[in-house]
């Protein structure tokens, strides 16, 4: 489940876990208005239920198709909300749940990473963007000109763990990803867009989310690969959910030289945890 919302990791994810491709079937899945699949969204009526049904959707073809109980689910940032609420409405249908850079409480989330910038930016002397961040305030916004205002704290963050020493990895590569074969013509100039048109839809429609009140409780084991140097989804958060998400097995799994991405920064750590901790764990 990738992030965003809007986000499209079909060629990203080959080129990094094909390995994960030695025990699982790996199906990528690109969200309504993501990628491949932006002409599938009515943005007009796109709301998290549309994800969650089409999810569920998605997990009964899966079972059917390939003749399974159950089946794993991993979700990425915006991807590990939506993970967490197909776990916990349909517990029967999965073996486990991964979640990596567990997003939990949105608008704290948001608010930390709006303060955070800002103080970054003072202390780069970066006045232009500290002007523009004191002038459109700090989350919840509504409206239009959502997916700028979210942008501006949350690139600026993204690019200052591009800069950290402490996470390893090779980093996206956007270009090369959009260039892949798993992308038409079509879906190349999507790709961005969908990002865009999902978030100006979708992101308002979050604020209220906090998963610590909404979803307590789960009947699968939940697993937590978090970046030590995540600063876009603070890995406190995580922290706080484990401490009070009841579930069969709860585990957070700290990824020491990770970012906000720790499937690119340690992608071989991240597959050896699928193959020798969940799978070993869960399989049955």
């Amino acid at each position: 489940l990738a992030g965003g919302p809007g986000g499209t990791q079909l060629a990203a994810t080959r080129k990094l876990l094909s390995g994960l491709e030695e025990h699982f079937i790996v199906v990528n899945w690109d969200q309504p208005g993501a990628g491949k699949s932006f002409q599938a969204a009515d943005f007009d009526t796109l709301t998290p239920e549309t994800y969650l049904a089409d999810a569920l959707e998605l997990t009964a073809y899966l079972q059917e198709r390939f003749d399974e109980e159950k089946i794993y689910v991993m979700g990425e940032s915006w991807g590990t909300l939506l993970g967490m609420w197909m776990v916990e409405q349909q517990p029967e249908s999965y073996h486990a749940f991964v979640g990596l850079a567990q997003m939990v409480a949105f608008l704290e989330t948001d608010t930390y990473d709006y303060n955070l910038a800002l103080e970054l930016a003072a202390e780069n002397g970066d006045a232009g963007t500290v002007e523009a961040l004191r002038e459109q305030g700090p989350p919840p916004y509504y409206g239009e000109g959502v997916t700028g205002k979210v942008t501006r704290y949350i690139m600026y963050l993204s690019n200052y763990m591009n800069n950290d020493p402490n996470i390893g990895g090779p980093g996206y590569d956007t270009f090369g990803d959009i260039g892949a074969v798993e992308y038409g013509l079509y879906d190349k100039v999507n790709y961005v867009r969908g990002v865009l048109s999902t978030m100006s839809v979708l992101w308002e429609q979050l604020w209220d989310v906090d998963l610590r009140m909404q979803v307590p409780s789960v009947e699968v084991p939940v697993y937590f690969l978090e970046g030590r140097h995540d600063v876009n989804a603070p890995p406190y958060l995580a922290e706080d959910y484990v401490e009070t998400l009841a579930a069969p097995h709860v585990e957070l799994i700290w990824m020491e030289h990770s970012g906000h991405s720790p499937w690119v920064d340690e992608a071989g750590k991240m597959m050896d945890i699928m193959v020798n901790t969940v799978l070993a764990e869960t399989a049955r």
